[in-house]
Parts: structure tokens; sequence; C-alpha cells
């Protein structure tokens, strides 16, 4: 019999009973006699880390399609409580891989990026930030919920923020105006709120980074994102490209964008709606979205039509946005049933289906990655992740006509367009954080002023058209990594440059563009990002020149696609 998510049981974690048979097991571990006890016994952990975990994840999922069923809610507060402690019993393994006495053979065992994930992981974390760790975590719920209680009557509707969506593409451009103005009014309300929340988390970042013996909480940030091989240098180098080759070749998509739709400035609420046609959607429902994938991915290959029947036939998704559920979209893993989720707010718009082959990516690559005995090999670092999501987004285009028809052409090009217009985008969400964590004392205003600033150095054609609060520097506040996930939001820019490299890849030769696809996926987290991209010959985005190069040819293909039809 096959159970589907909902058929998953869930049970409350036993902290004390966890913590006392990883504890027994690891003085094992300390004291094993012979390479063999050691991994068996390294295993045992692993075991009863991969059942935390699923036990984690089911409770966040379910909490986030429902922000208003109590139980979960609550769970989910109890991992919030837990979370230090549970954080605790990871590091003690952590320290007994690195002394034990068999490390080098377990090296060649589990591989050599087990290891360095583990070195990174004991700079992060000591028993007497635990307090600090769970007013964090109740702060990054605090956003959540916040963000999720938005129910905002329009147009005899009650929306959550997700389903504005629908209007923001209307041809309408005064419905597309008065729906942003009243999605904002939710964020205006809020002001204070958003602004309280985050100068909290960034004073008790800073206080849990001075105590870990970190000049503030940047390194800090980059050790929790288990940055390895590359430092905030070359991040800069990679956004001083992206400010100055990118940058050009967004503003002028962005004017061809309004003269497209017929206006002579862009504004905010237009850059969703980019054809005066309207704008691509999906020509489908939700279910024949889903039958389609599974068409697409039967055709694909024979390990994506295995990993469709496998989520489909368990239902291991929530697609469709609806009262009280959180905003926005991921994938996660529950362990013990070696089931990866997807989680979705579809609403109509072409946004739908960028998601759905987006988490499919990440959902895709942890299925091939079920192999491993390693929790920390289900996933890659987070940069290498985003390599996955985004390269399926192009690997999947030539099935783009099944889901939206005659717009095909149409998607692909705003696709394409949005790929290049968001690398500012993500640049400018990295630099403003690290410029608040470098000064994390400023008041909330003077960090609303770091934003305007960094808004004018890569998005200088931003037009608010009087909106109070964005013209002040607060449109931050709805992107949800800034809050929950420090220093995330480059990851996606330097996966873009390398998932665009897939794009080249298939238009050379799809067969290799595949094999090259799916053997970084079947590397899952054995490897460093870096190590990752070198694997299969990516350029790094870290390296002069790339990045102008792979938007180049991006961008003629932009100019290869013929606008005058829409």
């Amino acid at each position: 019999m096959t159970l589907t998510f909902k058929e998953y049981q869930y049970e409350q974690i036993n902290i004390e009973e966890k913590e006392q048979k990883t504890k027994s097991l690891l003085k094992i571990l300390d004291h094993a006699e012979t390479i063999a006890e050691a991994i068996e016994t390294i295993n045992k952990i692993n075991k009863i880390r991969n059942h935390t975990d699923t036990y984690f994840n089911i409770a966040y999922i379910r909490a986030s399609i429902d922000s208003h069923d109590d139980f979960y809610s609550k769970e989910r507060d109890f991992f919030d409580e837990n979370m230090p402690k549970i954080q605790n019993l990871d590091n003690l393994f952590y320290e007994s891989l690195l002394n034990s006495k068999f490390k080098d053979e377990l090296i060649k065992h589990f591989g050599q990026q087990l290891f360095s994930l583990a070195e990174v992981a004991l700079y992060t974390y000591h028993p007497s930030i635990n307090e600090l760790l769970v007013k964090e975590n109740k702060l990054v719920s605090k956003y959540d919920k916040l963000v999720a209680s938005a129910e905002i009557e329009y147009k005899g509707e009650q929306l959550n923020l997700s389903q504005f969506s629908k209007y923001l593409i209307n041809k309408d451009r005064n419905i597309r105006r008065d729906a942003y103005i009243t999605k904002e009014k939710f964020f205006d309300a809020h002001l204070e709120d958003f602004d309280r929340i985050y100068d909290e988390l960034v004073k008790v970042r800073h206080e849990i980074a001075i105590k870990l013996g970190y000049d503030n909480f940047v390194q800090l940030g980059y050790d929790r994102m288990q940055r390895i091989g590359y430092g905030d240098q070359d991040v800069k180098v990679f956004r001083d490209q992206v400010k100055e080759f990118i940058v050009p070749i967004a503003e002028t998509i962005k004017a061809q964008h309004a003269k497209r739709i017929d206006v002579n400035q862009l504004k905010v609420y237009d850059q969703n709606f980019t054809f005066k046609s309207g704008s691509p959607k999906p020509q489908i429902t939700t279910d024949e979205i889903v039958e389609n994938a599974r068409t697409m991915y039967y055709e694909r290959s024979n390990e994506t039509a295995k990993f469709i029947d496998f989520m489909i036939d368990k239902e291991l998704f929530d697609l469709e946005a609806k009262k009280g559920k959180e905003s926005g979209g991921y994938c996660t893993i529950i362990n013990d049933f070696k089931s990866p989720f997807i989680f979705a707010n579809f609403n109509g718009t072409q946004g739908d289906i960028e998601v759905m082959t987006h988490e499919a990516g990440h959902a895709f690559q942890v299925f091939e990655s079920l192999k491993y005995s390693v929790p920390e090999y289900y996933f890659p670092t987070s940069e290498a992740c985003e390599i996955h999501s985004m390269s399926m987004e192009y690997l999947t285009y030539p099935w783009m006509k099944l889901f939206f028809k005659e717009d095909t052409e149409k998607f692909k090009l705003s696709h394409l367009e949005d790929n290049i217009k968001f690398l500012p985008y993500g640049v400018a969400i990295d630099e403003f954080q690290h410029k608040v964590y470098e000064n994390p004392g400023i008041s909330v205003e003077e960090r609303r002023k770091i934003w305007s600033n960094i808004e004018k150095k890569y998005l200088p054609t931003i037009d608010y058209d009087g909106i109070h609060h964005l013209e002040n520097g607060a449109f931050w506040h709805r992107q949800g990594h800034i809050f929950a996930s420090p220093f995330y939001y480059i990851d996606y820019t330097l996966a873009t440059i390398c998932a665009m490299q897939f794009y080249i890849k298939q238009e050379n030769d799809k067969e290799q563009a595949w094999a090259d696809y799916l053997k970084i996926c079947q590397i899952g987290g054995s490897q460093s990002f870096v190590n990752i991209i070198e694997s299969v010959g990516l350029q790094s985005p870290f390296e002069k020149g790339t990045v102008k190069s792979i938007v180049e040819h991006i961008y003629k293909a932009i100019q290869n696609i013929d606008q005058s039809q829409f």
C-alpha cells in the first residue's frame, strides 16, 4: 500500500531520549576500536538525526500549509524552543568526527565534504548562545506568521498576499495600480512591526556573533550558509560584475518592456505585466498542470519519469494559494519516508509553472541523492541547490507548450528577461545585508536609507509612484530570506549564472546537457559548490568576465525572439 503525505504519521520528538541515545552512541564512536565499528556507530547516529529531521519537516510543512492549525503551530514552536539542543547534539557529533583516530579512513568512506561542513558548523555554535538562538527562531516565526496573517478584502474576496498576483498582470493599468496599493496597505500598516522584528533579529544575531568570537555577523552568516572555498571578497567581485555589465542590460530590457506595454515609465505595479496583449499564464487547471508535468517528465528521461510518479502517487505537494497558507514556495525532504515535498502558492500566473519546475528541480535532486547515508548529502549547500532548481526551469523549455499553448514563446521571452532583470535585485539584497550586519547599531530609519541608496545603484529607474513607505526604503520587508535566512539570497544569483550555462549547453548538445545535469543531481551535497561546478565544466561566477559572457549570450537569445508578435 502506498502511503500519501497526508497519511504520514507525526510524533513529537522526545528530546531527552534523543540526547541520551545520541550521547551514548558518541561514547562508542569516541572509543571505537575498529573503523567498521566507527562507521556502524555513525550510521546509527545518522538514523536518529534523520528521525528528528523527519518530524521537524512534517510539522513545518503542515504549519505552513495552514497557519491556523493550532496543533502544528505549537509543534513548530516546540522545535523553535528545542532546535539549539538539537544543534548542540549535531556539534557534539561533528567534534567526535573531527577528533576520531579513524578520521582519515572516515574521510575515505564518507568523503571530505562532511568533514569540511563539520569544521564550519563548529564555528557557528556554542551552548552559551542557546537562549539567543531560541529568541532568533521565535522572531523568524513571528515574521512568517505576520506575513501569513494578511487577509485583505479586495473585489469581494479575502486575499492573502500571493493571491494578489492575478490582479498585477491585469491589462487595465488602473486595476494593477489599485491592487498593488491595496496590497501595500498591509505592509504600510505593519511597517513598524516589520522594522522592529528585523531590528531585534539584527541585534540578536550580532550578539551571537560576538559571543562566538566573530567581529560581527557577516562571517558568521557565511559560515552558517556553509560557504566553502570562497568568501565575501569573491562575492563582491561577482556583485561588481553585475553592477558593471548587467545593470545596463537590465535597464535596456525594462525600457523595451515599457515600450511593449505602451507606457512612458514602468511603475512598480507594471513589473509583472510584460505584454500589452496580456502576460503569459497557464492555459490549464492545477490538476491539468500536474498531469502535464507527468507527461513532461516521462518524456524528459527515465529518471524523471520515476521521480514524477513517486511525487504524484504519494501526493508530495501542496500547490494552490489559499486562506491561512504561508506565502512563497519551497522544497524540503521527509527523511524517514525518503520523500521530497513541494510547497507552492499557485495563483494563475506564469509563476505557477516557474515555481513548479524550480521546486521540482530541488525535489528531483534530493530524490537522486537519497542513496547517501549522510543527511548532509541529501541537499548540497544552498548556492549549489539553486543550480538544480533554476537549471530545471531551462531544461523543461521544450515542454512549455503543454502549459502555455499559444503563449509559449511569450513565456520564454518573459522568463529569459526576468532572469536577467533579477540579477541586480538579487545582489542588491546581498549588499544590503552586508551593510546592515557591518553596522548593527544603526536605527531602522538609517537601515531603510541604506536600502534606498542601494536601489539607486542597482535598480536606478524603479518608480514607486508615490507609495510612501516604499519610497522611504521599505521594499525589502517582503523578502523573507532577509529575515529567516541571512545571506541566502546571493545564492539565487550565483546559481542563475550557472543555470544560464545549462541553457547554453542545451542549445549546443541536449544529451550532454542532461547528462551533466543528472551528474550534479547525483553528486548531491557530497561536494562543495566550487567542486560541483568544476565537475561539469561550468564557469565560476567569481571569475571576472564570466557574468558578461554568459548574460550577453542570453540577451542575444532574447533579441532573436520576434517581439512584434506580442
